[in-house]
């Protein structure tokens, strides 16, 4: 397979509203994020990555909007968020920041552009006078229900404790003292975005607007989300080899599920991943299966598996050589690493 980089080469001409909202599950608001795209040029957007070792996909997902947002005049900030990782049980600081230097690093080898990113660790401003006392201010505005419900989403099950309803209340102060003009998370973030934008008005701040991304569906089954903690998840440390592998087990059905309750993860890492990264897929066949077949769009590709010109077989080993172009930089920096 051969692919066409869409480098910031491709999009240098695309509209920034366009590049500001594409693929993005929600916008909070709409007409807030529509004023932003009318002037995006030096606004500030960040994500916050609490640091828990190799990039998969999850990352990636958010890292492909951030890099949208470069393209359409953005300034960009990664919270690398020590002081959360720390309250969830991730390790010391000393584990928890050399994770943290590694994840960077594969930040920018995948593509974040370093002169127009600024990496944030949260113990640099998170343990300070006047934003504990900010805190503070939150944990007396927020009630136990409502914090409970922000963290929901976000401990996955586990036991909560005295510090994961910290965790939430933290995450939208970070929104403020990081001097921000937007939010940017998966979908799963959105309570933690709403908690910030009820509360900061309190504490005298200014309610930003929000971005959430789609999250990719479990990659055997089509349900749930495809996650790193259970399940088959890609990441940075998978090898050409593993990632084909993975891919080529995945859950493709031919057509889409008329019940609705099941997603083609095949195709939503096309959508995701692979077309806003890359001008032109070309599906590598055999001439007696019809010879290859060149996509420059997402909809294009959908709509020939939809009707059976496209194999799921051959999506995948697209898909596969695809995502591995993609990761190969970050899996070379983390060989360096070693």
């Amino acid at each position: 397979m051969t692919t066409d980089t869409a480098g910031s080469e491709g999009s240098s001409g695309a509209d920034p509203a366009e590049l500001i909202t594409r693929n993005v599950a929600e916008a909070v608001t709409s007409e807030e994020v529509e004023a932003l795209a009318a002037d995006p040029a030096g606004k500030r957007a960040y994500v916050g990555y609490e640091p828990s070792g190799v990039l998969h996909v999850g990352h990636l997902l958010t890292a492909n909007k951030l890099i949208d947002l470069q393209r359409a005049g953005m300034e960009v900030v990664v919270l690398l968020a020590d002081v959360h990782a720390y309250l969830n049980g991730k390790g010391s600081f000393e584990e928890i920041r050399e994770t943290a230097e590694r994840m960077k690093a594969q930040f920018l080898a995948y593509g974040l552009d370093e002169e127009n990113t600024e990496f944030v660790y949260g113990s640099s401003y998170q343990l300070e006078e006047d934003y504990g006392l900010d805190l503070h201010a939150l944990e007396l505005e927020t009630s136990l229900n409502r914090a409970q419900r922000a963290m929901a989403e976000l401990q996955g099950g586990e036991t909560p404790r005295v510090s994961h309803v910290v965790y939430p209340l933290m995450q939208a102060l970070d929104i403020e003292y990081l001097d921000l003009d937007l939010a940017v998370g998966g979908i799963d973030q959105r309570k933690v975005h709403m908690l910030a934008r009820e509360t900061l008005p309190e504490l005298g701040y200014e309610a930003r607007p929000c971005l959430h991304t789609p999250i990719v569906a479990d990659l055997t089954t089509g349900e749930g989300k495809m996650s790193s903690s259970a399940g088959v998840t890609i990441s940075m440390a998978d090898s050409t080899e593993e990632l084909a592998e993975k891919v080529n087990s995945a859950f493709c059905p031919p057509t889409r599920d008329p019940e609705g309750d099941l997603e083609n993860p095949v195709l939503e890492l096309f959508e995701y991943h692979v077309f806003p990264r890359f001008a032109e897929v070309v599906v590598e066949r055999p001439e007696e299966y019809g010879g290859d077949l060149e996509y420059g769009s997402y909809e294009d590709l959908a709509a020939d598996l939809e009707s059976g010109e496209l194999h799921p077989a051959d999506a995948k080993g697209a898909l596969a050589a695809s995502l591995d172009e993609l990761i190969e930089p970050g899996r070379a920096k983390l060989r360096e690493l070693e």
